[in-house]
C-alpha cells in the first residue's frame, strides 16, 4: 500500500507508535516556533527544565502580537525573549519583523521536516510539505528539550482541487468553501492533504491561505505536496537549497476524498459569528461597512497585497469606511514601498499598520460600537475584534478592497474592472537583518511582570467536585481567555487568571475561589466543540491554577484537550449527550475511586445533587492518563527525572 505525505514524513521522524488512525505516536521535532502572547511561559516553561540549549534543528521566537506598547509591559515581554532566546540558542525576530507564519514560511520552512507552534496556525507551513501542527506551549518547551511530541495519529482526507479559479476568485474563496462543507466541529483527528490538477496554478502563498485555515476546521494540519510551484517560491526566497520534492504514492488511501471544482468558485463570505458560516457575497446585497481591514497570517502575503492595491489604485475609499492595511512581513512592506503600491493604498486613504497581527487578535483597531467589519484573517468570533457586538465578515483581499471603495459589502466582480494578475516575482527582497541570532553573551532580563510556571499537585485522592460554570455549544479559547488587554499579562498566571471567562460569566473566578474554600474541586461543564480556535494553553493553566481538575463535555477540540492533560486537567465526555442537559450550576459531581476511574476508558460520574449517575468516556490516552494524575507534564517529568 502506498504512503501519503504525512505518513511518509511521519515514518521518518517515528519515536514510538504505528501509523494507525486513532493510536498515538511520538514524533522527533525538527523546529519549533513561539510567538510573544504565548512564548514568554513556553520559554519559562523550558528554563524550568534545566537544559543548556535547545535540543531542535531550530527553534525561532517571533513578537508579532503584543506590538501595541502602552505602558512597559509588553516591552518587558520582549526583552525578556531576546535575552531568553540569547542565552539558549533560539532564534529572536524583532518586533516589525513580521507575522511569525509568514517569516517562518518565508525564511525557515522545508518540506519534509516537522514543526510545532504555539499558535493554531503553524499549521501554515504545510503550503510547503511541512507536517506542522499548533499546539500548547509546554508541548514546545519539552520538544526544545529534545522530548518527543505525542499525538493522536489521525484519519487523512484527500481534498482533490480541480480546474482553475476564475477572476476574481482566490484562495480565501476556496478555503472557505471548505468550511463551508466540513465546518469548525467534528474534525478532531484529522488532517487534509490538498492534490489534484489545479495545483499547478495554485503559488505557495495561495496554498499558504488555505492551510492556514485549516486551523479553523479544528483539524490536525494540512499539507500541500512540495512540487515546482513549491521550488518556485524556495527560489524566490533565495532558499532553493532547502527543498525538496515530496508527493504521496499514486495508490495511498485515504479515509475520505472531497473534490473541490475550482472554476465553480465565487467570492463567499464567512459572516459573524464563525468562519463555517459561509454564503456567497453576492448572496449579501446592501451591507453598509464601517470597518475593512486586510492583513494577517491568512492574507497579507505580497500578491495579496498587491492585488488589493491595484483595486484601490487611483481611487478613493468610501469616506464613511475605515480602511487599514498590514504586510504579512518586513519583506512584504518593503517591496510594497519600492513598487509603489504602498502609495496606491496612502493615497486611496489607507492606515498603514505595523506587520503583526494586530486586528486579528484584538490589538488594535477595536471598531465602534455595533460595526460591520471586513476583515481578510481567519476568525470572526464575538469579540475578537475588541467590540463585543461588533459584526465582523471574513472575505478575500480583492472582496475586501472592492468593499472599501464601494462603503457596502462588494462582489468584486461588480466593479467592471480587469483582474489584477500580480505573479509570483522571481526574486523576493532579501534582508534578514531584523532576525537575532544567539551568541549566548546576554543575560537574561526579567521584571515584576514575568512571573513563574505554576506547578500542579496531583489529582486529589477523593473527587468532591461542584459546577463552576455551565457553558454551551462552540465555546472557543477567546471566549475562556480573551485577547486584546489581557494578553499582556500572559507572562503573569496570577493577574491572567482575573481575565477567565470574563465576557462569558463574569463570576466564573470568585465561584472557583470560592469552592476551592469548601474542600471541593470546581468542574467546567460544556457542549460541542468546547476549546476550538487558538492554541492559547492559557485556556486550561489558569483554570488549573484556579483549582479545576475536570473539564465534562460533549466535545474537547483536539489542542484544548492536549493542554487540559498538560496541566493535570481530566478531559471526559459524555457517553449519551442529553445527560449535559440534566447538570446544573453548582451541581455537586463526584468521581468515586478517581485514581481508578481516571485510568478507564469510560467511567462514571455521580450527580449527588440531582442523584443521577452519567456514563462517560475519558478522552485522555492511556499515557496521559497516568500524566494526568500526577498533576500535569512537567510534575511527570520532574518526577521521571528524580
Amino acid at each position: 500500500m502506498g504512503q501519503t505525505i504525512f505518513e511518509k514524513i511521519i515514518r521518518a521522524h517515528m519515536v514510538e507508535g504505528e501509523c494507525t488512525p486513532g493510536r498515538e505516536v511520538a514524533i522527533k521535532i525538527d523546529q519549533t516556533l513561539t510567538q510573544d502572547s504565548l512564548g514568554a511561559m513556553a520559554y519559562l516553561q523550558f528554563e524550568a527544565m534545566h537544559k543548556p540549549k535547545v535540543e531542535t534543528e531550530l527553534s525561532v521566537s517571533y513578537t508579532d502580537h503584543l506590538m501595541l506598547q502602552l505602558g512597559q509591559g509588553n516591552g518587558d515581554v520582549h526583552r525578556y525573549l531576546e535575552t531568553v532566546a540569547d542565552k539558549f540558542g533560539i532564534v529572536y525576530s524583532k518586533a516589525g519583523n513580521g507575522i511569525c507564519h509568514q517569516v517562518h514560511l518565508e525564511r525557515f520552512s522545508k518540506p519534509g521536516k516537522t514543526l510545532i507552534g504555539s499558535d493554531s496556525h503553524t499549521v501554515t507551513c504545510g503550503s510547503v510539505g511541512m507536517a506542522a501542527f499548533g499546539v500548547g506551549g509546554l508541548d514546545v518547551a519539552l520538544a526544545m528539550g529534545g522530548v518527543p511530541l505525542y499525538i493522536t495519529y489521525p484519519r487523512i482526507t484527500k481534498v482533490n482541487l480541480t480546474g482553475r479559479l476564475k477572476p476574481w476568485s482566490t484562495a480565501k474563496d476556496v478555503v472557505l468553501e471548505v468550511l463551508k462543507i466540513i465546518t469548525t466541529k467534528g474534525n478532531v483527528g484529522t488532517i487534509i492533504e490538498y492534490g489534484g490538477d489545479a495545483l499547478e496554478f495554485l503559488t505557495v502563498p495561495q496554498r499558504a491561505t488555505i492551510t492556514n485555515m485549516g486551523a479553523e476546521a479544528g483539524i490536525t494540519t494540512s499539507i500541500f505536496p512540495s512540487d515546482e510551484k513549491t521550488l518556485e517560491f524556495f527560489k524566490a526566497q533565495g532558499r532553493e537549497e532547502d527543498w525538496i520534492p515530496l508527493a504521496s504514492d499514486p495508490d495511498a488511501v485515504y479515509d475520505k476524498v472531497i473534490t473541490i471544482h475550482l472554476d465553480e468558485i465565487e467570492p463567499n463570505v464567512a459572516k459573524p459569528h464563525s468562519p463555517d458560516l459561509v454564503c456567497k457575497v453576492k448572496e449579501i446585497p446592501d451591507l453598509k461597512v464601517n470597518q475593512v481591514l486586510i492583513g494577517s497570517c491568512t492574507n497579507s502575503s505580497y500578491q495579496d497585497m498587491m492585488r488589493a492595491a491595484a483595486v484601490v489604485k487611483g481611487k478613493k475609499i468610501n469616506p464613511e469606511v475605515s480602511f487599514g492595511i498590514n504586510a504579512g512581513s518586513r519583506q512584504v512592506m518593503s517591496m510594497l514601498a519600492e513598487s509603489g503600491a504602498l502609495g496606491w493604498f496612502i493615497d486611496a486613504g489607507a492606515r498603514v499598520l505595523e506587520s503583526g497581527c494586530g486586528f486579528c487578535v484584538g490589538q488594535g483597531q477595536a471598531p465602534e460600537m455595533g460595526a460591520v467589519s471586513v476583515r481578510t484573517n481567519n476568525r470572526n468570533y464575538k469579540g475578537r475584534s475588541g467590540t463585543q457586538d461588533a459584526q465582523v465578515y471574513l472575505v478575500s483581499p480583492e472582496t475586501a478592497a472592492a468593499t472599501a471603495l464601494t462603503g457596502k459589502l462588494t462582489d468584486p466582480r461588480t466593479l467592471g474592472m480587469e483582474y489584477p494578475d500580480v505573479p509570483m516575482p522571481e526574486r523576493m527582497k532579501l534582508d534578514d537583518s531584523m532576525l537575532m541570532f544567539p551568541t549566548g553573551t546576554k543575560e537574561i532580563y526579567r521584571s515584576p511582570l514575568i512571573g513563574k510556571p505554576p506547578v500542579n499537585t496531583p489529582m486529589p485522592e477523593k473527587f468532591d467536585g461542584r459546577v463552576a460554570i455551565k457553558v454551551g455549544d462552540m465555546i472557543n479559547t477567546d471566549d475562556i481567555i480573551p485577547g486584546g488587554s489581557a494578553m499582556t499579562y500572559r507572562a503573569n498566571i496570577q493577574k491572567s487568571t482575573q481575565f477567565i471567562f470574563q465576557f462569558v460569566d463574569g463570576k466564573f473566578p470568585a465561584r472557583c475561589e470560592d469552592i476551592v474554600k469548601e474542600g471541593r474541586t470546581p468542574v467546567i461543564v460544556a457542549g460541542v466543540s468546547y476549546g476550538q480556535g487558538s492554541s492559547r494553553e492559557h485556556a486550561a493553566l489558569c483554570p488549573m491554577v484556579m483549582g479545576v481538575r475536570c473539564v465534562l463535555a460533549k466535545s474537547i477540540e483536539r489542542i484544548h484537550q492536549a493542554n487540559l492533560v498538560n496541566f493535570g486537567i481530566l478531559p471526559l465526555l459524555f457517553e449519551n449527550e442529553a445527560d449535559y442537559d440534566d447538570i446544573s450550576m453548582g451541581d455537586e459531581l463526584a468521581i468515586d475511586d478517581i485514581y481508578r476511574s481516571a485510568l478507564l476508558d469510560e467511567t462514571e460520574v455521580r450527580n449527588v445533587t440531582k442523584n443521577k449517575v452519567y456514563k462517560v468516556k475519558n478522552g485522555a490516552t492511556p499515557r496521559q492518563r497516568e500524566i494526568i494524575l500526577k498533576g500535569g507534564l512537567l510534575n511527570s517529568i520532574h518526577k521521571e527525572d528524580k
